[in-house]
């Protein structure tokens, strides 16, 4: 294989052909999807509803809210946001306002307020002995409405993985509440707790309805969807099989090295989605199971939304020294142990430049020599079109219809330093 002057490998960029199919006009399918729940009846004028808001970063969720927030304005209702994030933001309320500001959530944006509080009420206990915390805002208020994006959670496997039914434990339990259900999921299987408790919260909690959102593989929001209690639990489920589908995948499922330019938590739960990259059932080696098959992993920077939370870095192998020098190591431990993910708060091997760590991590994949040696450069786990990847796979990219190849190889663009553009979209 050709190899540039540090004996690495050269590059080439690929786009992949997802399916593309989008919301074209969010705003107006949440009040279509709204308008046909007939909340009306449900809902007097002047009542209060809490309406959700994650700390993941998710498609146009400024004009979901908005509408979302229109649309009970329009019945008379008093709306406001609650951060639904459970210990993320340092489990502060000042921390959980930062996150929805970065996302650009804001009271202007949406036209409402928005109340923080990380205190939560024990509304009781589950069957199993789990006690039920909940937000002590949305509690207070007529009714709560969730909003959130279904799909499959990072370390969770089940017929219900990531979306309204987890807000309704993990984020909205707040920080006591995320700490005693990941607790509880080492006694009991996760499905158990969040049916047992999501029941519970349905039942004795107002949820007037829940809008769930799923993305394509571009990042783009692809489906809306306004759901009455009864259904959340059972329409979940098909929205996950959906969700799963529209996942983007990494261009060649069995690699050598994958360098991601950032992690973070408005990326994934785990700074990186290891549906993508492997690692959902062993932080250190992806199994048969795993949808990737990737023997190292590299990262070189955090997200700015993620506040310095770099819950996930030990699933990598290496990083970049100055990506360490970026870490709250508050909120990461916190976040961390709150999710009983201790092993994810653990630093990589870290190296001061790109040239450096790839070198290293390169020493490290068996006889396979460096030129040789299949990499897959990536911005983030959330934006797959375009990749650049080594010359091993360029005789298969070239005959695959799903692949087009936007840039013939060349040498690793490193600078006099030894360090490659802050992302590979630079390029």
């Amino acid at each position: 294989m050709a190899a540039d002057n540090n004996g690495f490998p050269e590059i080439f960029r690929v786009r992949q052909r997802f399916e593309s199919i989008r919301v074209d006009d969010p705003t107006a399918e949440v009040e279509r999807q709204m308008a046909a729940l007939e909340l009306d009846k449900k809902i007097a004028p002047g009542q209060s509803v809490a309406i959700t808001a994650g700390s993941r970063g998710i498609a146009n969720i400024v004009e979901i809210l908005r509408a979302s927030v229109d649309h009970f304005k329009r019945l008379g209702a008093k709306p406001f946001l609650v951060p639904a994030m459970g210990s993320h933001g340092g489990g502060t309320v000042d921390g959980q306002l930062a996150i929805l500001e970065s996302f650009g959530i804001t009271e202007e944006a949406v036209g409402c307020p928005i109340h923080s509080d990380v205190r939560s009420e024990i509304v009781c206990h589950t069957a199993e002995g789990v006690p039920v915390h909940f937000d002590r805002l949305a509690l207070a208020a007529d009714h709560v409405f969730l909003c959130n994006r279904i799909k499959p959670h990072t370390m969770f496997v089940g017929d219900i993985e990531s979306g309204m039914m987890k807000m309704m434990l993990i984020g909205l339990g707040k920080p006591e509440g995320a700490k005693i259900y990941h607790r509880a999921c080492r006694d009991m299987p996760f499905a158990q707790i969040v049916r047992s408790v999501a029941g519970e919260v349905i039942q004795r909690c107002g949820v007037v309805a829940g809008l769930a959102i799923v993305e394509n593989a571009y990042d783009e929001t692809s489906l809306l969807e306004a759901i009455a209690p009864d259904e959340l639990e059972s329409r979940e489920k098909e929205l996950l099989v959906l969700a799963r589908k529209r996942l983007p995948r990494l261009p060649f499922p069995v690699a050598d090295l994958v360098l991601i330019d950032r992690i973070g938590k408005n990326i994934s739960g785990v700074g990186m989605d290891v549906n993508i990259v492997g690692r959902k059932y062993n932080d250190k080696a992806s199994l048969p199971e795993d949808l990737a098959q990737v023997l190292r992993i590299a990262i070189r920077r955090l997200t700015k939304e993620t506040h310095g939370n770099a819950s996930g870095m030990g699933i990598a192998d290496f990083c970049l020294t100055s990506m360490l020098d970026d870490i709250d190591p508050v909120s990461t431990r916190l976040n961390s142990l709150t999710a009983g993910h201790i092993a994810g708060a653990m630093a990589p091997l870290d190296y001061a430049t790109d040239r450096e760590m790839i070198a290293t991590a390169l020493e490290t994949i068996g006889l396979r020599e460096p030129p040789d040696a299949r990499i897959v450069w990536l911005a983030d786990t959330l934006h797959l079109a375009e990749c650049e990847c080594s010359v091993a796979y360029l005789e298969e990219a070239r005959k695959r219809d799903d692949l087009e190849i936007i840039r013939e190889p060349r040498p690793w663009p490193l600078d006099a330093d030894g360090n490659l553009p802050l992302s590979v979209r630079d390029v």
